[in-house]
């Protein structure tokens, strides 16, 4: 067989690159080919020789068909030369993006700080303090509104939990939805669904009715919070933004001071109530929560005028809208400072693609559908236990705590001193006496009423035991915590009383006779212990505003770490003071104490949680660490009344224990003071 290697070829290249070879006599350096190539620059020629002798130029594999090696080394340098030209493409897009937050703060600096972020704070301001209102409102009404609707002690804890739970629902929800649909939009509905349900609160009758519409209504308020804070702060500059902010919170203390001041000056006076028809009564507590809707109302017609967050827009691809805006509030605030001529000059914004993130969302495309439950899951998990370190669950069990706490001890040493005065009568024998005065915190015990009369007057906190009434007349009784027990009713008249049969336990009634009974409930005139509780109110509102004050001066300048962490140790030492809470003058004090010293920690949360969060998730984050707080709320409630009358020193430890641990994790929190909102 021939060898090919020792054969005469010449190796000759076409146009189209390809090798064709003829036999040839011979050749001078004893290789049988020679090769005939088109001349090559010197370094071009290095590079295919590279690793070679100058004389070795035949391929020994090209009969095999494996590539020549300049091919390979040809495409290999295409293939480096695409991906670099993709990395530079990735990287210029890359620092397109991550030039949106640095761009629109230089715009928000342009347009500068005036007179529309001020007409944004007002109307901002008054759906916060709606929010604040309807927090107050329950404790406000419930008093009257359990003894309006014949509520149970068992079911009037239902109206609190429930507008708790609501509110909690609701921050979920539009919290979340606020970034979907936009700020204003959300806050708009969120106004309106309170607005409605709250005034149809208000004719309800029936208890179950009642609790419906308040559900109702703080599902739509609840969502309140998270769409404020995240609202305004994309109208502020970074220098501007702690400070602001801090003051917008002041006006949930507004609210609650509103809802002391119009509580006690409408509730008390029951002449203020009117009947429409026979069956529907508005007494004094129903006109309460008609003018608690006001701040709501005000609110609402205020957002009408305000325009959508261009943040919110320029993260949606709504670049149009959102140069449109920007350009209003730079115009509206210089020409308020005597500046009509400058103009907005940004031509433009950097917008990001308009993509989910692959972190939060898989697309319906790539995965299964378990892996992006998971994704979602874990997505969720990862928020909730951010939110958890937030130190949002510690202020709100301490203060949500003890602000059922301070009250309801009040109201428990009022009940003690109550009882301490009680006039206890034993075996009286009374006969043909015509009672003309009112009854108050009396027992009698094995009395005899014989042939008495009982008209026109008021029984309160009277209890009769194993007693006689015979041939009594009672007529126009009021009753207030009223029961006979044990004893024997015998010819005897109530005339026009709402002395029923849930009055009289186990007792005997022998020929009694009940002529137009006031069966239901029915409201007292006033309440001597109504007045201290609004007082109460409306001074733990009061004592919030030292601390509004010092934490808006300071936040930008020591910072948000430090005025939280700051906060919550200094909350701690506060309620070891309540140990020597011996009278309710001390408790108030402790309160107002307790309130001032506080605040300044929810205003640093409320500060770092909208700053912590990219534009795209901070409302649904924000509605999370909300609704955590509403549900730590509800725990804590329930917890502290618990123990009133029982001991205090658990709910002190609690307290104190919360405030020293969220306190210390706050302190491990990063710095956003000068944190471009990303």
């Amino acid at each position: 067989m021939d060898d090919p290697y020792h054969n005469n070829v010449n190796q000759q290249m076409t146009e189209g690159g390809d090798y064709t070879y003829t036999q040839d006599g011979g050749g001078q350096d004893g290789y049988p080919y020679q090769t005939d190539y088109p001349p090559q620059d010197e370094d071009a020629a290095s590079d295919a020789t590279e690793g070679a002798d100058e004389d070795d130029q035949m391929y020994e594999g090209e009969y095999q068909g494996i590539p020549h090696p300049d091919e390979i080394k040809e495409a290999r340098r295409a293939a480096r030369v695409e991906a670099r030209r993709k990395a530079r493409m990735a990287a210029q897009q890359e620092e397109e993006e991550e030039s949106l937050p640095e761009q629109y703060e230089t715009i928000m600096e342009d347009c500068g700080h005036g007179r529309f972020q001020w007409m944004l704070f007002f109307v901002l301001g008054l759906a916060l303090m709606a929010d604040g209102v309807d927090g107050f409102m329950v404790g406000f009404v419930l008093p009257s509104a359990e003894k309006d609707m014949c509520i149970s002690n068992a079911d009037k804890g239902l109206l609190g939990l429930l507008v708790y739970v609501a509110m909690m629902v609701g921050a979920l929800v539009w919290g979340g939805l606020c970034d979907k649909m936009g700020r204003r939009k959300c806050l708009i509905y969120v106004l309106t669904i309170d607005l409605v349900f709250s005034f149809l609160s208000c004719f309800a009758q029936g208890y179950g009715f009642f609790l419906f519409l308040r559900f109702c209504s703080g599902f739509g308020i609840g969502g309140s919070i998270p769409i404020v804070y995240t609202y305004f702060t994309e109208f502020l500059q970074m220098d501007k933004r702690g400070e602001h902010l801090s003051w917008l919170c002041m006006f949930w203390m507004f609210g609650g001071l509103y809802a002391s001041f119009t509580a006690w000056g409408i509730i008390p006076h029951y002449g203020w109530g009117f009947a429409i028809g026979t069956h529907l009564q508005m007494h004094s507590w129903r006109l309460f929560i008609l003018v608690c809707l006001f701040p709501a109302l005000a609110a609402l017609i205020g957002l009408v005028f305000m325009p959508e967050s261009p943040r919110f827009l320029l993260e949606n691809a709504r670049h149009d809208e959102a140069w449109m805006i920007l350009r209003q509030v730079h115009d509206t605030n210089w020409k308020a400072k005597g500046e009509p001529e400058r103009v907005f000059t940004v031509t433009n914004i950097k917008t990001p693609q308009t993509q989910e993130d692959e972190f939060i969302e898989i697309q319906s495309e790539t995965g299964t559908a378990f892996q992006r439950w998971t994704v979602r899951k874990m997505t969720m998990r990862i928020i909730l236990v951010f939110s958890t370190h937030a130190s949002n669950p510690s202020v709100c069990i301490s203060y949500h705590g003890l602000g059922v706490w301070f009250p309801d001890m009040i109201k428990y040493m009022q009940y003690e001193e109550y009882e301490s005065k009680v006039r206890i009568f034993h075996r009286e024998r009374v006969e043909r006496f015509h009672f003309n005065f009112s009854l108050v915190n009396q027992i009698h015990r094995e009395g005899e009423y014989i042939h008495d009369k009982f008209a026109n007057i008021e029984i309160k906190s009277v209890k009769f035991e194993s007693s006689l009434f015979e041939n009594c007349y009672f007529e126009d009784i009021k009753s207030t915590n009223t029961f006979f027990e044990n004893c024997t009713i015998k010819n005897t008249v109530f005339y026009n009383t709402d002395l029923w049969q849930d009055k009289f336990k186990n007792c005997r009634m022998e020929n009694a006779t009940f002529l137009h009974p006031k069966k239901g409930c029915h409201l007292n005139f006033q309440e001597e212990n109504d007045i201290v509780i609004y007082m109460v109110s409306f001074l733990g509102s009061l004592a919030v505003l030292p601390g509004n004050i010092i934490s808006a001066l300071f936040m930008d300048k020591i910072g948000r770490i430090r005025i939280i962490g700051g906060s919550m140790l200094a909350s701690s030492a506060c309620t070891f003071l309540l140990l020597l809470s011996f009278s309710q003058g001390a408790v108030i004090c402790w309160q107002c104490l307790f309130y001032g010293v506080s605040v300044a920690a929810w205003n640093g949360l409320e500060v770092i949680s909208v700053e912590l969060y990219p534009s795209s998730k901070r409302g649904t984050a924000f509605g999370i660490l909300n609704g955590i707080c509403k549900f730590a709320a509800i725990i804590a409630s329930s917890i502290f009344a618990a123990f009133i009358g029982i001991t205090k020193i658990i709910p002190i430890f609690l307290a104190f224990a919360a405030l020293v641990c969220g306190g210390m994790v706050a302190l491990k929190l990063p710095e956003t003071r000068e944190k471009i909102l990303s």
